[in-house]
């Protein structure tokens, strides 16, 4: 398939660094990147020409440091401009890449080291109230790949280096010209691995190469008519996909701007969209809110925004509602995962309130198939997609990834989708994360949907609790109140549920009201495992 998807655009034989070559040379002093810290208000622009600079004096510092051609390099940094020089610094170098969530602490980081066999690991001083640092030298301790501890603050254990003096400081790019000649990594070679963010099960090693991160934003780009005048924002970590691909490496292949902050707080979210003039904008629903919030407190002139995007969870009615009222914009869903990108987007000339109802139509090249699931209405079953976004597989787990797909290259998502009858998706659920009752799949995220619509409901999670000796569950709704007297009970959810028709047996026959709902740090996806360990 792959000359198939050269052929056709998808793939291509240039790599993120000609388009960056590409930029600097036709526009070196416009910027590249716009990174913001909250906390001190400091604000790092990078031009073209500085980006560039920097990639090749990153890569000279991974030489440096003995960093071969397909050695990995672990980063665990909070969104900075850093990380994108990071990123572009290791294909420089020949090198791959794996990105860390700030909260990973010391179990995920010794498995994820390990099984990447990272030879440098660069991270934090502190986070929160841990050393970072020094545990990365105790982690290095037990690891023979790991050499090298890079960190970036000032509480800077002995025995590491600093992360701005080694990389940024010094002109590495001169000291290793001649190294730097025929190391960038090539289209097809393995660049990048994410770990799932694994709200159920255990996490895996998602590998892409350029192309497959290529692809799907090509299709985004076709999608919104993106190009080198945009200015991109995501609210989300940019060491997850997100934040990594579609809003790290997406402006540099369209030349735009990259603008992010190490924060996703909804007024500085606001001031900083209004500050650069983003033109487009993406988060997770759960980050969304605090923006919406913070605008109608404050308004800000938001009038170069053209495009906002949610996807990682259900859209809620309500939201939908308060961008229209509050932005003056429509709300765009979007449909993927770490093993294959921005599968599916609503379309401008879907309906305005599409994005409650659709999770959107493929992009091009990319197809999808709903195949049967046992339970489940004869509408959903379990979402098969493939085409030029899928990744490379799983590190390590050849045998784990090819359990996942069929011999003609279709790949089980695991979530469970139905047809919204304008050649696009609905996603219902996780196969994995289902509730059953009298012999069919419960529609949780439909009745996640109808609950949330109440005003007294900020946000809901339906579950499935074991019920002693039977194959059926107890459903149980978890609803985190708009108002502090809990806003609603048990018999205001079933009348919800009743009057938007959903079936008797469907009806929770429990109501759980929390402070809050546990959610993955990269997505806000709610984490339903624990609140099933939490309510049995």
């Amino acid at each position: 398939m792959s000359e198939e998807y050269r052929r056709r655009g998808w793939w291509r034989d240039e790599t993120f660094l000609d388009d960056l070559r590409r930029h600097t040379r036709e526009h070196p002093g416009k910027a590249a990147v716009v990174a913001r810290r909250t906390g001190s208000g400091d604000t790092r622009t990078l031009d073209y020409a500085e980006l560039s600079l920097l990639t090749d004096r990153c890569a000279g510092a991974l030489i440096e440091l003995g960093v071969r051609p397909g050695d990995t390099v672990a980063v665990q940094l909070a969104n900075g401009w850093e990380l994108t020089v990071l990123a572009l610094g290791c294909l420089r170098a020949g090198a791959q890449i794996c990105p860390l969530l700030p909260v990973y602490r010391e179990r995920e980081l010794a498995a994820y080291l390990s099984l990447t066999r990272a030879r440098v690991f660069i991270t934090l001083a502190e986070f929160g109230a841990e050393a970072r640092g020094e545990l990365g030298l105790r982690l290095a301790a037990g690891l023979p790949s790991l050499e090298h501890v890079v960190v970036s603050g000032e509480a800077r254990p002995e025995g590491t280096r600093d992360l701005h003096e080694f990389f940024f400081e010094s002109p590495w790019e001169k000291t290793h010209a001649a190294d730097l000649g025929g190391r960038d990594l090539g289209p097809d070679e393995p660049y990048l691995t994410l770990f799932t963010s694994g709200t159920t099960g255990e996490p895996k090693g998602v590998l892409h190469s350029q192309n497959t991160l290529y692809a799907p934003i090509r299709g985004e780009a076709e999608v919104f008519g993106l190009d080198g005048t945009d200015v991109v924002t995501m609210i989300a970590s940019y060491t997850h996909y997100t934040g990594f691909v579609r809003g790290m490496l997406m402006p540099v292949a369209l030349g735009g701007t990259a603008v992010f902050q190490d924060s996703t707080d909804g007024a500085a979210m606001a001031d900083l969209l209004a500050e650069h003039k983003v033109t487009y904008l993406y988060g997770p629903p759960h980050f969304l809110r605090p923006l919406v919030d913070a605008q109608r407190a404050e308004p800000r002139d938001l009038t170069a925004l053209r495009w906002l995007v949610g996807g990682s969870a259900p859209i809620p009615t309500p939201l939908v509602q308060e961008i229209g009222e509050v932005f003056g914009r429509r709300l765009f869903s979007l449909w993927g995962m770490s093993e294959n990108g921005a599968v599916t987007i609503s379309r401008p000339d879907d309906p305005v309130d599409w994005a409650v109802h659709s999770d959107g139509r493929p992009i091009s090249d990319m197809e999808f198939r709903i195949d049967p699931h046992p339970g489940q209405r004869e509408e959903a079953g379990v979402l098969w997609v493939r085409g030029p976004t899928q990744c490379l597989g799983y590190l390590r787990r050849a045998e784990l990834y090819a359990s996942f797909c069929d011999e003609d290259g279709w790949f089980d998502t695991g979530d469970l989708a139905r047809h919204d009858g304008r050649g696009g998706i609905r996603i219902t659920g996780r196969t994995k994360d289902t509730v059953f009752r009298n012999g069919f799949f419960v529609p949780t995220t439909e009745m996640e949907e109808i609950l949330t619509r109440h005003p007294g409901v900020e946000e809901a999670a339906v579950i499935g609790l074991p019920v002693l000796g039977g194959a059926d569950q107890m459903i149980c709704a978890v609803i985190r109140p708009a108002a502090a007297d809990g806003g609603i009970g048990l018999d205001g959810v079933r009348a919800l549920l009743r009057d938007a028709g959903m079936t008797a047996f469907f009806w929770p026959e429990r109501l759980e009201l929390v402070d809050d709902l546990p959610r993955a740090a990269a997505t806000g996806k709610v984490r339903k495992v624990e609140l099933r360990d939490r309510f049995i």
